[in-house]
Parts: C-alpha cells; sequence; structure tokens
C-alpha cells in the first residue's frame, strides 16, 4: 500500500512537471514567431511524446490543446537513425500517418536522449500553421483544389538539423516555396529555439530525480489519463447512438448536393467506438481529412476531449484520455481518402465531426450534451501588394467563428464556438499594421441566436475594406450557410452564415462560399457567421432576460415578441400582454423535436432520405478507388433528375441505375 501511494505521489510530481516543460514549450514557441497566425491567433501545438508516438503530455492552456490524440508514431519511425541535436521535420499527411493532416502545418521533433543511451527516450514535437506553403491560391489553401499537389510544398520526415547542423539545402527548399518565406522561415526557427529549451528542461528532469523515475512518470501519466476517462465513459448508459449532419459543397456554382457525415456511437462499459462507416466517400474538394483510421485520432475525438474535460476538469491532458476511444472508418471515405486527395481545408469537416459525436451523445446523455453552434471557425486570407511600396503581404485577416449553442442552464457563447474556442482573436491594430485593409466593422449579429429557453450564441457581423490597388480574397472553412445549427431539447435552429460585397460604385454582390475573390479599392466585404441553436422552448424564457438581450442589441422589439412571446413598453416588460401573446403562441406552435434541424434539412431529407443515401455510398463503394467520386456523382445526379421530374426514387432501384450508367459510359468510351 506505501509503495503504491509512493507511486501515486510521484506520477502527480511527474505530472506537474510535464506539465510545466511543455507549456514553457509552447509559450516560447508563441512569444519567438513572426506571423500573426502563430503569435494571435494561436494556431500552433507543443507536445511530448514518448518513445512509441504517444502524446504523454501537451498543454492545457494554449495553442490547438484538443489535438492530444496526435499520432505521432509513423513520423517517429520514418526516421532511420536518431543522434544528439537532431531536428526533424515534415508537413506530409501520408508519409507521418496522419500526423500532419493538411500540407500548412509544420511539424518538427527533436529526439530527448538520457546520459548515455543510444536510443531516445522521448522526444519533444510542435507545430506551427504556416500562412503559406505554395499552391493554388495565397495561404495555399482553396476548398476547391482536386488533390493535394495542388496546395503546395510536400515535405516528407527528413532531418533539417543533423546533429545540431542546419540541412541548408532544405532551408532553400521551404523558402523557395513559399510566398512568405522570411515569415515562415522565422517561424520555423521559433520552433527549433523551442525544442532546444525543451531538451533542456528534461535534461533537468532527469539530472534531478534519475532516468528510471522520469520513465515511470511518462507510463504512469498515461495510465492515469486512461482511467480517468474510462470512469467517464462508465458513467454513459450501454448502447449504439446514431447521428448523422453535413458537409455543405455550394461553392462557385450554386446549391449542390451535401456530404453527409453519419456515426454509430458505440458504448460498452468503459470503452466507445467511433464508426464513421456510412460516412460519404472521399471528394474532389479540400474538404477531405487524413485520419488514416487511427485509434483516437485527434481531428475525430475533440469533441470527447471536451466532454472528458468538462466531466472532470482535473483530467491528465495527454493520449491516455483516449485509449478507450476506437476508429472505424474505412479507407477512401471522407475521414479516411486515399493518398492525393486534397486536404487543405480539412478543419472545416473536423468542426462538423464533433458535432455528430455530440448529436449521437445526447441520446445517451441528453442533459449533458448542449445544442448545435455555428459549426464553423473559417480563416481569411488577403494577399495585396502595399499602395507606397509595392511590397506584397499575404496575412490572415480573421478566424470567423459563429456563436455557441445554448446549454440546459445557460446561453451560448456568442462569438465563439465550443468546436473551434482554441482560435484566437486578432486585434484589429494588428491586422491593418500586417495587411493593407481598413476593418470597418467587428461586431455581433443580432437576432441570429436560435431562439429557446436558453438563446443561442450570436455569431460575427464584420466588414472590411482593402487599401491596395488589387487584393486576393480567400477563404476556407465557411460552412452553416445553407443547413442550420440543429437546436435541442425544443430549442429554435440556429441562423445560417452570410457574405455580401459592396462594390465601390454601390452594387451589391451576394456572395455564397468564398473560394477566392478579387476585391479593389474602395470595394467592403461583410460577413456574418452563424448563430448557435437554442435549448428548451423558446416561450419559456424568462422576460428579464428577454428584455436584457434588447437592451444590449441582441434581440429586436419585434424578435422578443415574435420569437419568446415578449411584448415590450415604456422599457420593460408589459406582463400582461407578455402572458396573453404566450397563449396566443403557445396555442400555434407544434411540440419541437428533440433535435431541430430547420426547414433546409428537414427538405433535403425529405428528397434524399437516409436510405437512398445509403443505397447511393453502398454502390458507390463497389468501384475502384480512382473513379469511386466522379461515378458516385454521377449516379447522385441521376437520382436528382429522376426526383426534379417528381419521380420517386426507391433505394433498392439504386444498383440498377449504377448498371445503366456503367452500360452507358463504357459504349461511348469504347464505341
Amino acid at each position: 500500500m506505501a509503495e503504491a501511494m509512493a507511486d501515486a505521489v510521484m506520477v502527480e510530481v511527474m505530472r506537474n512537471h510535464f506539465m510545466g516543460i511543455v507549456r514553457e514549450l509552447g509559450a516560447t514557441l508563441r512569444n519567438a514567431a513572426r506571423t500573426v497566425f502563430v503569435k494571435e491567433t494561436a494556431d500552433f501545438g507543443a507536445y511530448l511524446v514518448d518513445a512509441s508516438g504517444e502524446v504523454f503530455m501537451t498543454p492545457d492552456d494554449m495553442g490547438i490543446f484538443i489535438t492530444i490524440g496526435t499520432p505521432m508514431g509513423d513520423a517517429i519511425a520514418a526516421i532511420p537513425r536518431y543522434e544528439r541535436g537532431d531536428v526533424c521535420i515534415t508537413n506530409d499527411p501520408e508519409s507521418s500517418g496522419g500526423m500532419v493532416t493538411h500540407l500548412p502545418d509544420y511539424f518538427l521533433w527533436a529526439p530527448i536522449f538520457a546520459p548515455g543511451a543510444e536510443l531516445p527516450m522521448c522526444f519533444a514535437f510542435c507545430f506551427i500553421h504556416a500562412t503559406d506553403v505554395g499552391g493554388l491560391v495565397p495561404g495555399s489553401v482553396s476548398p476547391t483544389a482536386v488533390d493535394i499537389h495542388q496546395e503546395g510544398l510536400i515535405l516528407p520526415p527528413s532531418k533539417l538539423c543533423r546533429g545540431g547542423e542546419l540541412n541548408l539545402e532544405l532551408e532553400r527548399i521551404v523558402r523557395a516555396n513559399s510566398r512568405v518565406p522570411d515569415l515562415n522561415w522565422g517561424d520555423i526557427q521559433a520552433q527549433r529555439g523551442a525544442l532546444e529549451v525543451t531538451r533542456k528542461r528534461m535534461g533537468e528532469l532527469i539530472d534531478h530525480y534519475g532516468l528510471e523515475p522520469v520513465e515511470r512518470g511518462i507510463e504512469g501519466v498515461l495510465a492515469y489519463s486512461e482511467r480517468q476517462a474510462r470512469a467517464i465513459i462508465e458513467r454513459v448508459p450501454d448502447g449504439t447512438y446514431t447521428f448523422s449532419d453535413y458537409m455543405e459543397t455550394d461553392f462557385r456554382e450554386g446549391p449542390g448536393l451535401p456530404i453527409r457525415i453519419k456515426l454509430e456511437l458505440s458504448v460498452r462499459g468503459s470503452e466507445m467506438e467511433l464508426d464513421f462507416g456510412a460516412t460519404d466517400p472521399q471528394v474532389g474538394l479540400a474538404l477531405n481529412l487524413a485520419t488514416h483510421g487511427k485509434r483516437g485520432h485527434n481531428m475525430i475525438v475533440p469533441a470527447l476531449v471536451n466532454y472528458f474535460r468538462s466531466c472532470d476538469p482535473e483530467i491528465t491532458y495527454n493520449s491516455g484520455m483516449v485509449r478507450p476511444v476506437g476508429l472505424k472508418v474505412p479507407r477512401g471515405s471522407l475521414l479516411n481518402p486515399e493518398p492525393g486527395a486534397a486536404l487543405g481545408a480539412r478543419q472545416a469537416t473536423m468542426f462538423r465531426v464533433p458535432e455528430v459525436i455530440m448529436g449521437a451523445l445526447a441520446q445517451a446523455v441528453p442533459d449533458q450534451i448542449p445544442a448545435c453552434g455555428g459549426g464553423q471557425g473559417a480563416i481569411m486570407f488577403v494577399a495585396a501588394p502595399e499602395f507606397e511600396s509595392g511590397t506584397s503581404r499575404v496575412s490572415i485577416l480573421q478566424p470567423l467563428v459563429g456563436g455557441s449553442g445554448a446549454r440546459r442552464d445557460l446561453d451560448g457563447t456568442d462569438g465563439v464556438d465550443f468546436v473551434a474556442g482554441f482560435y484566437r482573436n486578432i486585434p484589429t491594430e494588428v491586422l491593418e499594421n500586417d495587411a493593407p485593409i481598413l476593418i470597418e466593422r467587428y461586431g455581433l449579429r443580432q437576432d441570429g441566436g436560435g431562439a429557446g429557453r436558453q438563446r443561442g450564441g450570436l455569431g460575427l457581423d464584420y466588414a472590411l475594406r482593402v487599401l491596395s490597388p488589387l487584393a486576393t480574397v480567400t477563404c476556407r472553412g465557411m460552412e452553416r450557410m445553407r443547413f442550420r445549427p440543429w437546436g435541442r431539447a425544443g430549442g429554435e435552429a440556429g441562423t445560417q452564415g452570410r457574405a455580401q460585397m459592396t462594390r465601390a460604385g454601390g452594387r451589391v454582390e451576394r456572395l455564397g462560399k468564398i473560394d477566392v475573390l478579387q476585391m479593389r479599392p474602395g470595394d467592403v466585404l461583410e460577413l456574418n457567421t452563424p448563430c448557435g441553436a437554442g435549448y428548451g422552448p423558446a416561450l419559456e424564457r424568462e422576460p428579464a432576460l428577454v428584455l436584457a438581450d434588447v437592451l444590449d442589441g441582441f434581440v429586436s422589439v419585434q424578435a422578443a415578441e415574435a420569437s419568446y412571446g415578449v411584448v415590450l413598453a415604456g422599457g420593460g416588460v408589459d406582463g400582461a400582454a407578455t402572458s396573453t401573446r404566450r397563449r396566443q403562441l403557445a396555442t400555434e406552435r407544434s411540440a419541437r423535436p428533440d433535435f431541430e434541424v430547420g426547414p433546409e434539412r428537414r427538405e433535403f431529407e425529405r428528397r434524399w432520405p437516409s436510405p437512398l443515401q445509403d443505397a447511393v455510398n453502398a454502390a458507390a463503394w463497389g468501384l475502384p478507388s480512382g473513379v469511386r467520386g466522379v461515378i458516385r456523382d454521377l449516379i447522385r445526379a441521376e437520382v436528382e433528375a429522376e426526383l426534379e421530374a417528381g419521380r420517386a426514387v426507391a433505394p433498392e432501384s439504386v444498383s440498377a441505375l449504377l448498371a445503366n450508367l456503367l452500360a452507358q459510359l463504357r459504349g461511348r468510351l469504347f464505341a
């Protein structure tokens, strides 16, 4: 008993030491970095990793702190031999085995050796999102890219430094493949410096305690985190829970057929399994998510990481937390694409997956799961020459995040969403100093939050003007422009995002999802991000809270009456009129379902019920991977044509439709 107690004490000691070291790694990187993306947005990660590739500690208060399930093992194994002073680099999703998920993420890592050892005892890792790594567009990410070779430089795992000596040839390659080489290289240098600090701190830890206690501490903190997570999972009722949601493909050509993400979440004792086998195949857009099917992958499990931490705020922050989480996703899926698929805008998919998981989990623990948030963490870039110098500038503009969903007892958070809460606001003064732009408006939307007993969080109201002869604006991750965030427990769905351009002459252009946009002097781009959904019936909201929202400018007087049945007069609530209005609305409104998805999704699923979508996917999975996506799109187009003509399509008829389509294609190809 005394020995076990001593071990537990030492694990706690090591846990705090590891957290201190990895926080210093992150803080050093952030403070030394050159770009706004890293210094302000905090799009970086810092990790201590064991010899097998498991993250045994990552900061819980800075950077992209939800990525504890990042699989490092393949990248570590790709380097045949490590020496003291080595620093390795990659941005390749394929050869890193899903550690990297799109090309702008440069991962660097350094081996940490115990005194006299020939093999590393562990590794220090970090990544930054590079501002530009080449490719089709400034910022390197176009949602409409069709393969990874359009997205920039691909750098397989390589030694950036060998025995402390910088690989100058590799530096030249990295610099030559960026529109902002000095800024990118400055961030990489910050990574190198941060890794050296971490090597030093781990060496000091070993010198102080000895090698064996540190090694036991590494496995001890992983095992402790796993036990904490299993204890939470055991409180979730056993069962299989199914949920689905959609990615939108509405870019240049108007409304397209959406991409479905469908999940079966199974809970058995202290184990969870996420089965995405019914999710759509990979697509010819940059929305694919390269997980390689790795158990507990960091791009799949953020919802569970947040859930576990909500249940136990003291949970140890490492990969042990996701050891109990299995993942089933076939190769060739949206969430496990074949090599060569476009991946740049994968964060849009990463934000939808947590909402699907939360929708499934809400069926098991309904009181613990909020309504759906805006589901968007869009990143805008501007590339423009400065008017005076002509020097080209490429810079991030702002993470454009929607409002969060309402909770059982609390309103949603305005201007930030749970799934994108790691993004940091960039001060307007910094942006205007970094790029030739003027921010004309930056606030919160009115009347967008889903009505409910608890109101959904408001999205952003954002407008910018360019101060350059010509600017190229790109935006990735715009979502919920068509389908609304879903409400919970009788709450209303949230409000979609929208975008428009007011040209210098006053002409207004309605925009959909932005890919590449040209702006000239005097043009103003206006964006509203999606608003979170409500929780609980709107007629149960306290009138005083509705009044406070009106006074704050979050809800209009008209919406207070129409959505909440609250009548205002003389600067306050008219109690008698409110009671009358609420009784009237109660008789007019039908009960809302537990998941209120909004009229747009209901209409789509009326035309395309789940069995029909399943049948089309099943037909596509029988095709070779190289043509699967193309022919699946043709099948969907044939079905859509039948539906437009008013003819129903039975799921069992899809296989015959495919056979006919293939026969026509062969006839044309080999005639």
